[in-house]
């Protein structure tokens, strides 16, 4: 087993809880500046996801689960430390004393030019941890897009910036067909169609732009967040489900803090899985495809080296149904090369 280089994976992705205070408030002490912050409202569900990331700029949200254009939000994060985030009164963050959860990956700041593939691009990218932020501007036609990873992304999503009715696009290694992020359904693009990612797979520099307008409308502005695998660190995989509560056991190579998982064999909700609310095992469900409130269902639990199901609902683990992941976590193998204790 060789060990990762990401000793401390705190230092590249964190989950952040609090409770709101209505007016403004410092997120400090998180040893990175983060570039990318998903954030949603834990106790009300008329406050949908956001995404605020710093190459767009932290007053520039975006709803993945949502249809609506990116707006622009004086209160949401108004800056990015060297340790955390500022944000003020907005409802995406901070509405009266609910509780939320902000996941935050860590980036290279405003990013840089990329002139890899067809089409230029703007790229905050943490190539250590196999993470990237990209901003481009469509061509009306198939294109290649530089991602800046070094490395081939197995997860990524892209999201229209203007106009109404358009869908985060996502791919993922382990599934033929594309999918939307705000929904429960599973078959839309395939690779016969091209309209989304062109029907290529990502190489180690670009991934491949249809002509879809979720994805490559001329003229348009697109992000797209990319994920790359990295021993010890992080993992996209998939699994089949035994419709027991005793679920197969999912190896990673390390203990997973967050896990994202949806089923691909029928229709079903992205799911979100932390280490944080409230704390271990178990904790309580998040929908990244729903505007739901925190619910209070266990569903899987989260060991030193991986993660299994504990439920048969269809979401997590029906029998011969299969599930897409996504999942990031501490090494459990040191510099010095030796195995932590399983727990």
């Amino acid at each position: 087993m060789a060990y990762s280089t990401i000793t401390k994976s705190t230092s590249h992705f964190d989950t952040n809880l609090y409770v709101a205070n209505g007016s403004g408030k410092t997120i400090s002490g998180m040893g990175f500046s983060p570039s990318f912050i998903w954030t949603k409202n834990r106790d009300n569900a008329s406050y949908i996801h956001a995404i605020v990331d710093q190459v767009r700029g932290g007053t520039k949200k975006i709803f993945p689960n949502s249809t609506a254009a990116e707006a622009t939000d004086t209160d949401a994060v108004t800056s990015f430390t060297s340790d955390g985030y500022v944000f003020g009164s907005s409802g995406s963050f901070n509405y009266s004393t609910n509780k939320y959860v902000n996941w935050c990956w860590k980036g290279s700041g405003t990013g840089s030019a990329n002139t890899d593939g067809d089409i230029n691009s703007t790229v905050s990218v943490n190539a250590a941890a196999g993470f990237s932020i990209v901003s481009y501007t469509g061509s009306g036609s198939a294109q290649t897009v530089g991602h800046g990873l070094g490395a081939k992304p197995e997860f990524m999503f892209v999201r229209r910036r203007t106009g109404t009715g358009y869908e985060a696009v996502v791919y993922h290694k382990d599934k033929t067909a594309g999918t939307y992020l705000d929904s429960t359904g599973n078959s839309y693009d395939s690779s016969s169609n091209n309209i989304w990612f062109n029907g290529a797979a990502p190489t180690t520099s670009v991934f491949t732009t249809g002509t879809d307008g979720r994805i490559g409308s001329s003229g348009v502005g697109y992000v797209a967040y990319c994920f790359a695998p990295k021993v010890g660190y992080s993992k996209m995989g998939i699994y089949k489900g035994n419709g027991s509560t005793d679920g197969s056991f999912i190896y990673t190579g390390f203990a997973p803090q967050f896990v994202l998982y949806k089923n691909i064999s029928q229709s079903d909700e992205w799911f979100v899985k932390d280490s944080k609310r409230p704390g271990h095992n178990p904790t309580d469900l998040m929908f990244w495809s729903a505007d739901n409130a925190e619910t209070s269902l266990d569903r899987m639990n989260l060991f030193s080296n991986g993660f299994k199901a504990t439920d048969a609902d269809k979401g997590v683990n029906a029998n011969n149904d299969n599930y897409i992941y996504y999942a990031v976590g501490q090494t459990v193998v040191g510099s010095n090369d030796i195995p932590a204790a399983a727990r």
